[in-house]
């Protein structure tokens, strides 16, 4: 089995930063792509920002220069460094990662999220 645990969420004012963290544990031989979304209330889960293996990143628009995307290979991780916040960056925050497991099996795997408040 493979795992992701997020770290790093809680309450920040307006214009405050956090940094979010996921760990990747289990099985695993390989990891590709890994990334996050985020989930706001009543709406669709969407993308934030992804990095592949190689590093090459992609962000949504709406965070572009304020969110930055990184990952640690040695250590299975992937972080986001989130600066400006705003209250519409408010959401739980999932993180997501493509994998090969040490049985060849190729899966898309989420951790639990965990939640981002940013209000005054």
């Amino acid at each position: 089995q493979v795992h992701l645990v997020e770290s790093g969420g809680g309450l920040v004012h307006p214009g405050g930063s956090l940094r979010l963290s996921c760990a990747a544990s289990g099985s695993i031989r390989s990891i590709y792509t890994m990334g996050w979304y985020r989930q706001a209330p009543g709406k669709e889960r969407e993308l934030v920002a992804t990095i592949t293996n190689g590093g090459i990143t992609n962000y949504a628009d709406s965070v572009k220069g304020r969110f930055t995307v990184s990952r640690d290979d040695a250590k299975k991780m992937v972080y986001l460094q989130m600066n400006s916040l705003k209250p519409e960056d408010t959401a739980v925050y999932y993180c997501n990662a493509a994998v090969t497991t040490t049985t060849f099996r190729n899966l898309e795997v989420w951790g639990q999220g965990t939640l981002v408040t940013v209000s005054s």
